[in-house]
């Protein structure tokens, strides 16, 4: 008997065990103990440009080669409601300018920098996980109660423990030589690999617009099928939480057991009761010496976005009147309730 198999009852005697702890209150990590317990809970996911534990032929196969940036390609401000009813999922544009403020250490070089701009997805580079949350919280005024990591690997693993894979759709051809993905209109299910090659392709003309709005329908069509399958089997659902969780730790990083106390406290969560947006962009930014192309949010539509997370409200709806300088709409800011993504 493999070691594969024979861990498997041992892992779901564990497991159950949590399930049934967790449902009680008496271990740590319990639902009453997740942060924001009135305000809500706002987790920050990131998914970092790392292709720490790839192998050479999953490089090939799925166009990952290249050096990592260390930078955080993916931004989501997850809001869960009190009362678990509602999840609103905000991505922040990687190439968002901010400026970091004197006095960080540069986890590369040990330098202390001085106050200077630079893109969003740049604080993980220069700093790791504290810098970033930090200049998150800087640029939305809003705190980050948890934060979540995921690199490539983890990524590819976290999706190959749903059975069947998760489902992709797409109205118009897509591909994307850049990440080898080809997908002929209509639906597919797709496994780790190739859901990785999904989510990084701009290959739809809108940029990263396109990509971020790729990226939100997966996190809904993935949810679906975690709670079709994987929240019916504690043990799948300790590993799955095991797996994302990942290495990367700050005072502020998810533990495994929050992140399965989290799915169990939003098993009855139906797309329906999730809503997704991007931040507001005004224009493209001149290119700026040793930051390169950016782009602006629109300051006042993102800080009434940011207030409505705060106060525990549904994102405001699009106005009549949009302001974003970008060019084919693609920066104007357009919530979508979830079952809107759903692949059919």
């Amino acid at each position: 008997m493999s070691v594969r198999k024979s861990s498997r009852p041992r892992r779901l005697v564990l497991a159950s065990a949590a399930l049934v702890a967790l449902a009680s209150g008496a271990i740590a990590g319990a639902p009453a103990a997740l942060p924001g317990p009135d305000g809500g809970l706002t987790v920050l996911v990131a998914g970092v440009d790392s292709r720490a534990g790839l192998t050479a032929a999953e490089l090939k196969r799925y166009h990952a080669g290249g050096k990592g940036c260390d930078c955080t390609d993916v931004m989501m401000l997850v809001h869960v409601s009190a009362r678990n009813d509602r999840v609103s999922v905000v991505s922040l544009p990687r190439d968002s300018l901010t400026a970091f403020p004197a006095g960080h250490v540069d986890q590369r070089t040990g330098k202390v920098h001085g106050a200077h701009p630079a893109k969003l997805n740049a604080a993980h580079t220069e700093g790791g996980p504290k810098h970033t949350l930090e200049a998150v919280e800087r640029m939305t005024g809003t705190r980050v109660d948890r934060y979540l990591e995921i690199d490539f690997r983890r990524f590819m693993d976290g999706v190959d423990q749903v059975d069947g894979g998760v489902p992709i759709c797409t109205v118009q051809p897509l591909k994307d030589p850049v990440t080898g993905i080809d997908l002929a209109p209509g639906t597919r299910n797709v496994k780790g690999g190739e859901a990785l090659q999904y989510v990084r392709s701009r290959r739809d003309g809108d940029m990263d617009f396109g990509r971020m709005r790729k990226q939100q329908k997966f996190v809904v069509n993935m949810w679906k099928t975690i709670r079709a399958g994987v929240l019916e089997d504690p043990a799948r659902l300790w590993a799955l939480a095991s797996t994302v969780r990942g290495t990367a730790e700050t005072e502020r990083s998810l533990s495994v057991t929050e992140i399965f106390t989290l799915a169990v406290r939003l098993r009855d969560l139906t797309p329906d009761r999730t809503e997704f947006a991007t931040v507001p962009i005004r224009r493209f930014n001149p290119t700026i010496t040793g930051v390169g192309s950016s782009v602006a949010w629109d300051e006042k539509r993102a800080a009434e976005i940011f207030a409505a997370l705060r106060a525990e409200r549904p994102l405001p709806k699009a106005p009549a009147k949009q302001t974003s300088e970008i060019p084919r709409g693609l920066g104007e800011y357009r919530p979508a309730g979830g079952a809107s993504l759903v692949c059919p």
